[in-house]
């Protein structure tokens, strides 16, 4: 009597490879699309390069006190994450309210460690070695800026605002109305708050600052680069520096 032959397993199998790859894809897709990129924190971000590039021209304060002693502390965390998505929603607002004075060029947007940062840009608002406000060309913009500051949710949020002035290098004329730089800058500073606290503004919430030319943006020997160092930064000022 003939054996039966034995009689090969089947191999397993593979398609639920297929099925599994395609769940796979699919959470992939899902997640991709939760991720919204406008909640990074900008401003956090900023301050943790200048930290790591030792870059100290923002003040000498790179980052928030604490901000390093809680990382990976998630409960700890959420107030510093919820403020810095504000300052990054209140960065998407500015953009978007000096649209028409960005691209004229008389204002700039960006943050770093301080927080955001307004930029005036000094040869749109002042005559060279003055600190008077050329208010014809520039009401329309300081008026945005001052509905910009009475945003109520700006207002909830209870933060400050600092103005800094800034020069370039060039000396100020022998026997002019003021002795330096230093009196320059802070006279620009604080006209300018002057203006927007005409225009409705809480001067109380603000701070002036003037540095002369001992923050530059760029250097001094271009003509170009003393145009850009020639301004007024409006700041509004992240936890670590009230």
């Amino acid at each position: 009597m003939a054996k039966k032959e034995k009689k090969e397993p089947d191999k397993p199998s593979t398609a639920w490879q297929g099925t599994y790859g395609d769940m796979i894809t699919l959470m992939l897709c899902f997640f991709v699309m939760l991720y919204d990129p406008s909640e990074t924190d900008a401003v956090q971000m900023a301050a943790l390069q200048a930290a790591i590039s030792n870059n100290n021209t923002g003040g000498e304060i790179s980052l928030s006190p604490g901000s390093l002693a809680t990382l990976g502390n998630v409960v700890s965390s959420l107030p510093s994450m919820e403020k810095g998505r504000a300052l990054g929603n209140a960065k998407k607002k500015a953009v978007s309210s000096f649209a028409p004075d960005i691209k004229s060029n008389k204002i700039t947007i960006t943050s770093d460690e301080r927080g955001l940062v307004i930029t005036l840009a000094s040869d749109a608002f002042f005559k060279e070695g003055s600190a008077e406000l050329n208010i014809d060309e520039t009401r329309e913009t300081l008026l945005r800026i001052a509905r910009f500051f009475n945003d109520p949710e700006l207002q909830k949020q209870e933060r400050r605002w600092r103005i800094e002035g800034h020069t370039d290098s060039t000396p100020v004329t022998a026997g002019g109305e003021f002795k330096s730089n230093w009196e320059l800058s802070a006279a620009r500073a604080a006209n300018v708050l002057h203006y927007l606290s005409d225009f409705g503004v809480d001067e109380k919430r603000f701070s002036i600052a003037g540095y002369a030319d001992t923050r530059p943006k760029f250097e001094n020997n271009t003509a170009e680069g003393r145009a850009y160092n020639r301004r007024v930064d409006v700041i509004l000022l992240d936890d670590g520096h009230f």
